[in-house]
């Protein structure tokens, strides 16, 4: 009865329309009523879910994340990859796909680089000839590699939630080669998809172009090799690491490319501080829900019958990335990895898979949910930007979602795309 109450108001609060974090936290206050247990050790659980020092490197990452998308590095990047290959045939697409595993990899967040990439990459391709769908489905989901590909807060939402015992280092390093095969294969998509249409390529601007523009972009990558660098090295703390970085963004936007205005910083600050209560508020009440989940014994209990339902790994693994995307779906992807993240980990971990690749996967599984309807917020974003209704979208995405996939498979099944860098740390 206790379970029913804790999933039904939860539910009850989607269904409704309130916010994740609320939907959470009365549900779990209500379990602990009906338990009988005193209401200030769900406070308690609550606290000790934001008091958590790697926590601090969520406000940097998300700062250096809204200064780079109001400062002038989306625009450089875009230059570079399209001098890099653009010439291909469709190569509007390729510099769409390029551009955010480059851009995606600095913020840390698939949002901002389908804004920001958007609204620079969809008016050109449409001016090319390329229809809006098009543009607006290269642009969604390649922004997936923001959160595959470090460094990314959702990996520290991760870690968190796994109850620690897990490097950041490494899971940031492991996101690296996954996050690459999947923009390879998106960008295979993207090219056969323009080959049908009959999309044009780009003229090779020279080799002297682009030497130019890879150095004019180089300050604005190098943010990424900071963050990253300073963690893997072992100079610097995660949260050092993201500090260093902020401000190394406010130094590259504000005196190398001179484009952040006082307007712009203040709407990066503003952005920053909302996004970081929203999460922090969601820590909080998802860490009294997973102590509910611990009481009620619900990862033993899927273990059990995931095991009852078939004992290959294969096939467990199969289950868990059918339940993770469609609960992709319907849920904001913080907020699943908070709650799944306790329910999952055990299961995967009993039939031998490492934490890190299962983080990984888990990125890719709830990333993809940001293309999907009905509350992907990517596909919602990218629409807007593009003035493409959502089911035009959908009904021409589906040889992107089938990229995605495979790389899914990919990660999921074999696991040196994923480990191979962080055992070499070993």
């Amino acid at each position: 009865m206790g379970l029913t109450i804790l999933f039904g108001l939860f539910l009850l609060g989607l269904v409704v329309g309130a916010p994740v974090a609320f939907a959470l936290g009365l549900a779990s206050l209500a379990a602990f009523v009906y338990e009988g247990l005193p209401l200030f050790v769900a406070f308690q659980r609550i606290l000790s879910g934001i008091s958590t020092f790697s926590l601090l490197a969520i406000p940097f990452f998300i700062f250096a994340g809204e200064l780079m998308l109001h400062g002038g590095i989306a625009n450089r990047l875009v230059r570079f990859a399209a001098a890099a290959v653009g010439r291909m045939r469709g190569g509007l697409g390729m510099v769409d796909v390029v551009s955010s595993m480059l851009f995606g990899g600095i913020s840390g967040s698939a949002v901002a680089d389908t804004s920001a990439l958007g609204s620079i990459l969809m008016p050109v391709m449409k001016e090319k000839g390329y229809d809006a769908d098009y543009a607006v489905n290269v642009t969604v989901t390649s922004s997936i590699a923001g959160v595959v590909i470090p460094p990314s807060h959702n990996m520290l939402l991760y870690v968190v939630a796994a109850g620690g015992g897990i490097s950041v280092g490494k899971l940031f390093i492991a996101g690296i080669v996954p996050g690459v095969v999947m923009c390879m294969c998106l960008a295979v998509a993207a090219y056969f998809v323009a080959v049908r249409r009959g999309y044009p390529a780009e003229p090779f601007p020279g080799w002297r172009t682009l030497l130019t523009s890879f150095i004019v972009s180089l300050p604005g990558l190098l943010t990424a090799v900071i963050i990253v660098g300073g963690v893997l090295s072992g100079i610097l703390t995660v949260t050092e690491s993201g500090a260093f970085g902020a401000i190394y963004a406010v130094v590259v936007t504000l005196l190398v490319y001179r484009e952040l205005t006082w307007t712009a910083f203040k709407t990066a600050v503003a952005s920053a501080v909302r996004t970081t209560a929203l999460v922090m508020i969601l820590v909080g009440c998802a860490s009294a829900f997973a102590y509910m989940l611990a009481l009620y014994r619900v990862p033993d209990n899927l273990a059990n019958l995931l095991t009852s339902i078939s004992s290959d790994p294969i096939i467990i693994l199969l289950m868990l990335n059918v339940m993770l995307l469609v609960l992709g779906m319907i849920m904001d992807m913080a907020a699943l990895i908070l709650i799944c993240t306790p329910i999952f980990l055990p299961v995967v971990t009993d039939i031998g898979m490492d934490p890190i690749q299962f983080g990984i996967v888990m990125m890719m599984n709830l990333g993809l949910g940001l293309c999907t309807p009905p509350v992907g917020a990517c596909l919602f974003v990218g629409c807007v930007i593009g003035d493409v209704r959502i089911e035009q979208a959908v009904k021409t995405i589906w040889p992107f979602y089938l990229a995605i996939l495979v790389a899914l498979m990919l990660t999921t099944y074999f696991a040196p795309i994923s480990m191979a860098l962080p055992n070499l740390m070993n």
